[in-house]
């Protein structure tokens, strides 16, 4: 189960997750994302997994979308800071590898 928690702050949003993203509660996650980060979701995000206990492949995709369109991540635990410093190091080698062609 994953419990989310979304908060407006004067500065933009706080997502809070909370328990397991895996299973049905990552298309979850996803469909909420998008509807606050669509086209017109500029705002500055920071998404707080400090109480997140496991992560999925399709969570790790979900996390990484977020990354992508600019969240910025609180993470307390060991897990939770591995699992965001694997996914911005994927990131940076797709950033280098890819960019290198233009």
């Amino acid at each position: 189960m994953l419990r989310t928690t979304l908060t407006d702050e004067p500065w933009g949003q706080r997502w809070t997750l909370q328990g397991r993203l895996s299973g049905p509660w990552v298309a979850q996650l996803r469909s909420d994302w998008k509807k606050s980060h669509g086209p017109s979701g500029n705002c500055k995000c920071v998404v707080d997994v400090s109480g997140v206990t496991f992560v999925d492949l399709d969570g790790e995709r979900v996390l990484a979308a977020m990354m992508k369109d600019g969240a910025e991540f609180i993470a307390t635990g060991v897990y939770t800071k591995h699992i965001l410093e694997m996914l911005e190091k994927r990131r940076q080698r797709w950033i280098s590898k890819f960019m290198g062609c233009f």
